[in-house]
């Protein structure tokens, strides 16, 4: 049998239900971008974590790393490789790992959207120990024109304080 327009699949949806070809390129693009945004939250998570290492004990070593991440030893050594290729890190056999000036520079953004997406958070209400596991996963994903929104919302409420 073939499918057509009008016709259902065993899975029980209804090929007449989708919408028209075409119609789903707004929302194609907005898959890619958030793809792409998985794709650097690793990244991001990496070098914000190597650096409040080093701040904290004045190296990040891999087993610190994998500890303070929540993975394997064998996990930080791939990405690592991976975030080396990137030029977001150095490192050298058996020492620590070091950021370069763009990882720096990365992980100093990571860390302030992260900051501002837990302020926003606890700003409406949600508390510290939800708003922080709940801005891990947003601070990758809001754009910089929602990122803007929520400082103003907070800069406003801090006024009225």
């Amino acid at each position: 049998m073939a499918l057509n327009d009008r016709t259902s699949l065993d899975h029980g949806v209804s090929l007449g239900a989708l919408p028209p070809r075409g119609y789903g390129d707004e929302t194609a693009i907005i898959q890619r971008g958030t793809r792409q945004q998985h794709a650097q939250e690793r990244a991001q998570d990496y070098v914000e974590a190597i650096a409040q290492l080093i701040a904290c004990h004045g190296e990040a070593r891999a087993t610190d790393l994998a500890r303070s991440l929540g993975v394997t030893h064998v996990t930080v050594i791939r990405t690592v490789e991976r975030l080396q290729r990137e030029g977001l890190v150095t490192t050298q056999p058996y020492r620590s790992i070091f950021l370069t000036n763009a990882g720096r520079k990365l992980a100093a953004k990571a860390k302030a959207r992260h900051e501002t997406v837990i302020a926003f958070l606890e700003a409406l209400g949600v508390s510290p120990s939800v708003a922080r596991p709940d801005a891990e996963g947003i601070e990758h994903h809001v754009s910089t024109e929602t990122l803007l929104a929520f400082e103003r919302f907070l800069a406003k409420i801090e006024k009225k304080d």
